[in-house]
């Protein structure tokens, strides 16, 4: 499976997103065809430390048995330490070039919210584009201006070849919007996480949406 084939379908959570078990959500979202996720265990009520390094191997372990890339957020030291996929920085994180270096041929995916960062990211060396917020949410106590999905169409428009996920505020609603302004899936975090039996209706949604290429 290729890069833009793995981001179709890209689920983000941690415990703080689930109602119930999050490792029964992952192994439901799993089933139903989500094709890469990413470990962000931020915010009130995350865990951290032991149980917080458990729960990402058992996560893991998932991840690998249903061959799926599995990304930690932000933090380059427990990727490593678990010999994880990749991982996933933000613009306030440490800068690309240096957890290029630290990462190795991982996957290194980056936030971005505008064409400047965007390019910048691509030269860094980046493996993906995280592109958002697409619309309002309320999973993200941070959340940068809403930029909607012009903002990869611009990125496209400027010759951004690397594959992108948009993300931010993305339901079954929206989805066609995103993949339509020139994005090769979606990043979905409480779509999912708060109900992993819509994931099959998510993914068919992604494959429909396909009308663009790059």
């Amino acid at each position: 499976m290729t890069l833009r084939d793995s981001l179709k379908l890209y689920f983000v959570m941690g415990s703080q997103n689930c109602e119930r078990s999050p490792v029964r959500v992952l192994e439901d979202a799993l089933s139903g065809g989500v094709t890469m996720f990413q470990f962000r265990e931020k915010g009130n009520r995350c865990l951290k430390g032991q149980p917080k390094m458990e729960l990402a191997l058992e996560l893991q372990q998932l991840c690998q048995k249903h061959s799926v890339p599995f990304i930690i957020n932000d933090d380059v030291e427990l990727a490593l330490s678990m010999n994880a996929d990749g991982v996933h920085i933000g613009q306030e994180d440490e800068s690309v070039e240096v957890v290029r270096k630290k990462m190795g041929d991982r996957l290194l995916g980056v936030s971005a919210h505008n064409v400047t960062e965007a390019k910048l990211a691509v030269e860094s060396g980046a493996d993906y584009l995280g592109v958002g917020p697409m619309f309002h949410t309320t999973t993200k106590n941070d959340c940068r201006n809403i930029q909607g999905p012009k903002v990869i169409e611009s990125m496209r428009a400027e010759g951004i070849l690397l594959p992108l996920v948009g993300i931010g505020g993305i339901h079954l609603g929206n989805i066609q919007d995103v993949m339509e302004a020139g994005s090769d899936g979606v990043a979905v975090i409480s779509a999912i996480s708060k109900q992993p039996d819509q994931t099959h209706t998510l993914f068919q949604a992604v494959q429909n949406s396909q009308l663009k290429s790059f």
